[in-house]
């Protein structure tokens, strides 16, 4: 495998091309935006979703939906646009899906997605703890690939694994991709408690009941208990719901401190997955008939049906039941 393309610049797509960059004879770059393209390929930088990270050589940067002809394709946009994306291109090469988000309509998984435009192409998941900052600066990181096609995984294993960048691989695609959605959701929540400034038991309590809330969403789905207390589960939950480069939490500290959802989505031009993936996790929810009291409450709050302060009260005040 000698040649990735990438399909989609934000933060997290420009680190994997920096980090991979020495496991690939080229990379495959694709920028949505015109102007930041080719400001990226005079600047060998991404001033605005990674700014201060030197793009390596072997980093090609297009616009467009022109692929090349890859190796592998990884697929990094935001999800909600995941579906239109995969529809306008033609490949037969495997796709690795790092998008971390549920379909808003048909609440699909993204490989889920891909496996419909696509029949028939090998698809992959990669999911993890890991900040985008921190993957480019070559800090250690562990991620969990998964695959139905062992082969696929242990190929992805291979080509992806860095001196700082450690893979896993799994066959339970539903629960690492369950895992990966909904720990944004949990975030916010967690950014909530530490705006209200709640503590570290609050904090601790919403981030172990949110794994148990995904945990049955993921197993409802067809996923393995085991998957979430991994990489994919509990170590994204965790790195998410408590970091400090966490959109997702960003999202609840703000507005537990008052701000509306658009003043806050508005402050900036990266995308916090849990504000769409709440609303998809309450609709898969309901069908899987599965209750999830935490992204019930942030569903409301999101909505604004209800305050940050209600939304805790009302978790607190839930009718006692054993664990």
């Amino acid at each position: 495998m000698n040649r990735l393309t990438i399909l989609g610049a934000g933060s997290w797509g420009t680190a994997l091309s920096i980090v991979l960059a020495p496991k690939f004879a080229s990379i495959r770059l694709l920028v949505h935006e015109p102007d930041l393209a080719e400001r990226m390929a005079v600047t060998r930088e991404n001033d605005v979703y990674l700014p201060g990270f030197r793009l390596p050589g072997n980093v090609e940067i297009a616009t467009g939906l022109d692929l090349g002809s890859p190796d592998l394709l990884l697929g990094v946009m935001p999800s909600q646009h995941a579906r239109g994306v995969y529809s306008k291109i033609e490949t037969k090469c495997p796709i690795i899906s790092a998008t971390k988000g549920i379909e808003n309509n048909r609440l699909q998984t993204i490989s889920q997605v891909i496996s419909e435009i696509h029949p028939g192409v090998p698809v992959a998941a990669l999911s993890g703890p890991t900040f985008a900052k921190e993957i480019a600066r070559g800090a250690p990181a562990a991620v969990v690939v998964a695959s139905r096609d062992s082969g696929l995984a242990a190929r992805v294993q291979a080509a992806f694994s860095t001196p700082s960048l450690r893979l896993y691989t799994s066959s339970d695609v539903v629960g690492v991709e369950i895992g990966a959605a909904l720990k944004n959701v949990i975030a916010i929540a967690a950014g909530v408690a530490t705006g209200l400034d709640l503590g570290h038991n609050a904090l601790a309590a919403l981030i172990t009941r949110g794994l148990a809330e995904i945990t049955r969403l993921a197993v409802a789905a067809g996923g393995e208990a085991k998957t979430l207390a991994g990489l994919a589960g509990l170590g994204d939950l965790v790195l998410t719901a408590t970091g400090d480069l966490s959109r997702n939490r960003r999202v609840g500290v703000e507005l537990a401190r008052g701000k509306s959802l658009t003043e806050i989505v508005a402050a900036t031009k990266m995308v916090a997955e849990g504000v769409e993936t709440t609303m998809a996790a309450m609709k898969l929810a309901e069908r899987l008939r599965v209750e999830m009291p935490i992204t019930a409450q942030m569903a409301d709050m999101l909505e604004g049906r209800t305050s940050p302060e209600a939304a805790i009260r009302a978790l607190m005040e839930r009718a006692p039941r054993g664990e």
